[in-house]
């Protein structure tokens, strides 16, 4: 049975999802799988494809592969929490040079090289849409407990990256929306360690609800920071 999500996009639209094993990237597989809106979708995967946003020669070798493709949704579904076995930092003690490059390299640097060598092949003269999964915990103005320095400046510095390439790639796609998604708490092996106590919602819950906040974005919100519900995060 279908279930149309993506009525903004072409009547048959064409999708990339980038971190496609991963517990959020999977679930938004599997509701573009039902979309009756959804021509096709392409997955990009550390555990499928060698694609590792720490490696930006796996990045433009799976570009290269896809060249020739139009996208009109690109999902950049890749992060992590816990690196090498490191989670987030209790108090700026505890902070290490090691975990923090390694944190900035997975959900910095990593996004914005996807960004690089894959907003070329987003749609031209219709509406497309690069979405990147950010985090709440990545705003300055919404934080008010500390705590996970390394996590939540990665993540900034996301959003950062999103709100400037959305007004560089403007200039040459100006009908495409690139925007930082925070996809709420989600129960997936990534958020486990740190759920006690927290509401998580299921996967497919979840992608539903953050294609249908995609699909309901307006051309202003381009370079912006949005909850799963469709509301805007301070920086």
């Amino acid at each position: 049975m279908s279930n149309p999500l993506m009525t903004s996009l072409a009547p048959a639209y064409c999708a990339l999802v980038i971190g496609a094993s991963g517990g959020i990237g999977s679930a938004v597989v599997r509701q573009f799988e039902i979309d009756g809106n959804c021509s096709k979708v392409v997955r990009l995967s550390r555990r499928k494809d060698g694609f590792d946003v720490t490696d930006e020669d796996s990045m433009h070798r799976a570009a290269e592969v896809l060249k020739e493709e139009e996208f009109d949704l690109i999902l950049c579904a890749t992060g992590a929490l816990t690196i090498d076995g490191v989670g987030p930092e209790k108090s700026i003690r505890a902070l290490s040079q090691a975990s923090m490059m390694a944190q900035f390299a997975v959900n910095a640097v990593g996004p914005a090289l996807v960004l690089k060598h894959f907003a070329p092949l987003l749609a031209r003269k219709k509406r497309a849409i690069f979405a990147l999964l950010s985090a709440r915990v990545g705003s300055i103005g919404d934080n008010a407990l500390g705590g996970w320095i390394s996590y939540r400046s990665s993540k900034a510095a996301l959003n950062q990256i999103v709100h400037t390439a959305a007004i560089e790639i403007s200039r040459i796609n100006p009908l495409s929306l690139i925007v930082a998604v925070h996809p709420g708490t989600i129960a997936t092996s990534l958020s486990e360690p740190f759920s006690s106590g927290h509401a998580r919602s299921e996967p497919d819950e979840a992608a539903t609800r953050i294609l249908k906040m995609l699909d309901g974005l307006r051309s202003s919100s381009s370079g912006g920071l949005f909850a799963d519900d469709g509301n805007t995060i301070p920086w």
